[in-house]
């Protein structure tokens, strides 16, 4: 018995896989903005609590990131998932949580997830800003919120915007673990047809095309709002 290359590999249906696929693409998108925002909103809050060193939210704050950090995304997905329930409920007994669909478990993990890294960076970028130009606007008797606004945001965006976005683009691939909650996504859709064909390599390879082609998206956006946000080294002159 001969055995032909498709037999193990067949290219055609890595294509014919993909326009399949792009159909639950979406809901990927949905899931990695919306946890994004909740990441970015979180981890700015930490980060502002551990650069201002407020008592005992910075101790916390410092639990907090070691916890998130130090346990896999999969296990906070479940735990969201099968543990806010019961929580809710033993609060409120008579609560309906049936309603409420697996994806929002999801944004709440994944956000808290990437809040404890987005938080780090947000923080050595608030850091990083030159000292001298903050002293300088409060010398000229700019309120705090100015200076938020005219100098440290500026510079700390430039500084921040690489960190973000490769969190970002970790969060898109996270989100492959949604499926945890009962999400039905790129890579759960990918399961769902390979157990219905038992052609998994094409369509793993047809999901590694779709991350691979968001990536290289993001990372030319990327590119992008660096060159739009980078803040001079000179002033450019005024004459010559």
């Amino acid at each position: 018995m001969t055995f032909k290359f498709s037999d193990f590999f067949n290219v055609r249906l890595v294509f014919e896989r993909i326009p399949k696929l792009l159909a639950y693409l979406p809901i990927t998108l949905e899931l990695s903005i919306v946890s994004m925002i909740i990441a970015l909103l979180l981890g700015l809050l930490v980060a502002i609590i551990r650069v201002k060193k407020i008592n005992v939210l910075s101790q916390i704050a410092v639990a907090y990131l070691s916890i998130i950090r130090g346990t896999p995304m999969i296990i906070q997905l479940y735990i969201a998932y099968y543990g806010v329930p019961m929580i809710l409920r033993l609060i409120n007994p008579n609560a309906n949580l049936t309603t409420v669909p697996g994806i929002v478990y999801a944004f709440v993990a994944l956000g808290i997830y990437e809040s404890a890294f987005t938080s780090e960076t947000i923080r050595a970028a608030i850091q990083a800003v030159d000292r001298g130009e903050i002293e300088a606007a409060t010398a000229m008797g700019m309120r705090y919120s100015q200076i938020l606004r005219r100098v440290i945001i500026p510079s700390a965006l430039e500084i921040a915007v690489p960190g973000l976005i490769n969190s970002f683009i970790g969060l898109i691939k996270g989100t492959s673990l949604a499926s945890a909650c009962g999400v039905v996504e790129l890579t759960y859709e990918n399961s769902i047809i390979s157990g219905r064909d038992y052609r998994y390599l094409e369509g793993y390879v047809a999901l590694a095309i779709i991350y691979w082609i968001i990536t290289f998206v993001l990372e030319r956006i990327q590119k992008r709002v660096e060159a739009e946000i980078r803040i001079p080294d000179q002033a450019p002159e005024l004459c010559k």
